[in-house]
């Protein structure tokens, strides 16, 4: 196991300091920041991390990690609000609106404006903070030289949380809408805005409109998915980036296309075993690493001027791992780092694999993929697919033998011939790996709408009874097959909750003759001299986590009743719980989400999130709560979706609203 070390101030090169100040911007609107800086008479260079997550409160115990860190090692480090969320004026607006980008080039260029600043910015972040990084780089700033960006993704479209492979990610789309309603209801806090809070908050109610309306209202990929998408011009980025993702994180394939189109001089690429977290927290699955020094290198190269060696990095560090019988949850994966000159890579070698057999019908029930796992792994228990078994047996299966080892790095790919009745569907290919006991270990996946098979952009009804060939790829992966072991791919029409189900179940015929799939196999053995220091990180916050009465729910359940033919699965996403930080705040999260379906219903399939979120300050005698609730249904011809917010100061309802769309399936 690799342990964590925690650095006090006086293991620092300096000392540091912090103070909250507010970002002022051309239109009168002033943004919160925090700002930490080492004690030192000499102008530094900044860095950033932008986000709409409340600096204050929900993401202060993770800021408290990293930004006093840089501050000690002789970076200015600021986090800033966005605009309409936390402590943030102004009202909210879409995720990576045009006004969001263009008040974080604002609050680039102030920052390099500052006398204790040398002009020169970099910007960090992962997920949200990631995406934006990418999209602000692509506006090209003058003062912001470098990025570091995690867990992000450079296409809006087909690699974020709203769909995939053409397809409409149910479980993505629907979470991720769901949290951001609640998280955007939450108040300015009385501690840090005084009693403007109140009139603040209840002007952002007014102007809240659910996310979910806008995502479904574009089902193939338009000029609002192409808005911020970095892979629509790949140049425009000015800055240079270190891409960095985890192989258990969906957006893990964006780090392999920005290695591919940026220049050798601007980029490099780091992709480990991880979820959906910076790879030093330590969460599973592992090995951590000393990813604040990793980065350490990266600011003092692009931004100091100091080689680091940073640069003579392979292009591409990658983690292969080992193989691993099937399991939610993984510590840590055994594996080892190996690194390439390029991507695509002179060490990859695409190898292809004739299916066998006869024609055989897939027409999949609609609860096939309620052992997926959780669309955006975050290291719980409960987050990783278990064995595959039971999703192989719903699936078309072939399977190759492995007489000597295969080594994969990359994205696989799959070739189907297919004939279909209907003019609408979907195929859905996991990799998996088949050990001597049978157990089945997800390897990655991919995803076809089979309306998307011409390009994204657009919606294709199939010819009905023609046959067709289909070619897409599967998630980016590195993964060792062991002799002896077999490589499966299995093919389904269906994959609830993930994916939305198409209106007609009637599935496709697969003809093997003409169908294959290609791995990306690498040659050459596991690179030991690519290292990394052991993960270390600044003293801690010092939130408390009370125990509460309420009975723990089950992370992942999953309830079939034998009598209807109704499978649901719930699931507690374990976001934030009970914290009671050192300023005397105390906050409360709980949440809820629920996925329905009959078995062969597809037009019965339904989600539902509930959210309550408690913020309490005793010694102000502030006490407010949000309560969200989010849904979708479908018949065959639209989506129905219902969202209702309510929120409470103390006792009294300051605001109650609920909306009812049906929104037109189009691609969906």
């Amino acid at each position: 196991m690799t342990h964590l070390k925690i650095r006090s101030e006086s293991d620092f090169p300096y000392g540091t300091t912090h103070e909250d100040v507010r970002v002022p911007l051309a239109d009168g609107t002033t943004l919160f920041a925090r700002v930490w800086r080492p004690v030192t008479d000499e102008p530094v260079p900044v860095l950033l991390e932008y986000l709409p997550y409340r600096l204050s409160d929900w993401t202060a115990p993770r800021d408290w990690q990293r930004h006093p860190w840089y501050a000690g090692h002789g970076y200015a480090s600021v986090r800033v609000d966005v605009r309409g969320h936390g402590n943030s004026e102004g009202l909210p607006t879409d995720e990576y609106s045009a006004q969001e980008l263009a008040d974080g080039v604002e609050v680039v260029n102030w920052l390099a404006a500052q006398d204790w600043s040398t002009g020169k910015v970099g910007m960090f972040g992962i997920s949200w903070g990631g995406f934006n990084s990418l999209r602000i780089a692509a506006l090209a700033p003058e003062p912001l030289k470098a990025i570091v960006t995690v867990c992000s993704a450079d296409d809006r479209y087909d690699n974020d949380a709203h769909y995939m492979g053409g397809s409409v990610l149910a479980a993505g789309m629907h979470a991720w809408a769901a949290t951001m309603l609640a998280f955007v209801a939450r108040p300015p806090d009385p501690y840090f805005v005084g009693d403007a809070w109140r009139e603040m908050w209840l002007t952002r109610l007014e102007a809240v409109e659910p996310f979910l309306h806008t995502w479904l209202s574009h089902q193939t990929r338009d000029d609002y998915w192409r808005h911020g998408s970095v892979c629509e011009d790949y140049s425009a980025i000015g800055a240079a980036v270190l891409a960095v993702g985890g192989w258990h994180d969906p957006y893990r394939d964006t780090v392999l296309r920005l290695v591919e189109h940026l220049p050798d001089d601007r980029v490099r690429g780091l992709i480990g075993p991880w979820s959906h977290q910076y790879p030093d927290r330590g969460l599973p699955p592992g090995p951590a690493i000393g990813f604040l020094q990793e980065t350490l290198r990266w600011w003092d190269h692009h931004l100091k001027g100091v080689d680091t060696g940073i640069m003579a990095e392979p292009k591409l560090r990658s983690w292969i791992s080992d193989s691993h019988p099937p399991a939610t949850v993984y510590p840590e994966l055994r594996g080892g780092w190996v690194g390439d000159p390029a991507w695509p890579s002179p060490n990859v070698t695409p190898t292809t694999y004739a299916l066998q057999g006869t024609p055989q019908p897939v027409d999949s029930p609609q609860h096939t993929g309620l052992d997926a796992g959780r669309f955006l792994p975050f290291g719980n228990d409960a987050d990783l697919p278990p064995d595959q078994r039971a999703e192989d047996a719903k699936s078309a299966c072939f399977e190759f033998e492995v007489p000597a080892e295969v080594r994969i790095l990359g994205r696989p790919k799959v070739t189907l011939r297919l004939r279909m009745d209907v003019p609408f569907g979907q195929a859905i290919a996991r990799l998996c790996d088949i050990a001597p006991d049978g157990s089945s270990t997800l390897v990655t996946r991919g995803v076809l709408n089979l309306s998307a098979r011409h390009g994204r952009d657009r919606a294709d009804a199939w010819p009905l009874g023609a046959t067709e060939d289909v070619t897409f790829d599967l998630n980016g992966i590195g993964h060792t097959f062991p002799p002896g072991n077999r490589i499966r791919l299995s093919i389904s029409s269906a994959y609830w909750p993930w994916i939305w189900p198409q209106a007609d179940s009637a599935g496709f015929t697969l003809d093997p003759v003409g169908s294959s799939l290609e791995l990306p196999v690498r040659t050459g053995d596991l690179d030991p001299t690519i290292t990394f220091e052991p993960p270390e990180q600044a003293e801690p916050l010092g939130v408390i986590h009370p125990a509460t009465l309420d009975e723990e729910r089950p992370e992942r359940l999953v309830v079939r009743d034998v009598a209807k033919g109704e499978w649901r699965l719930e699931v507690d996403p374990r976001y934030g719980g009970t914290r009671v930080y050192p300023d005397g705040l105390e906050s409360t999260e709980d949440a809820v989400e629920t996925y329905t379906i009959h078995e062969k219903d597809p037009l019965s399939a339904r989600t539902h999130s509930a959210w309550t979120i408690r913020l309490h300050r005793p010694e102000l005698a502030w006490d407010t709560r949000i309560e969200t609730h989010s849904e979708i249904t479908c018949d065959a011809a639209d989506f129905i979706t219902t969202n209702e917010v309510i929120c409470r100061d103390g006792t009294e309802v300051v605001f109650h609203r609920t909306w009812e769309r049906r929104i037109p399936r189009m691609a969906g």
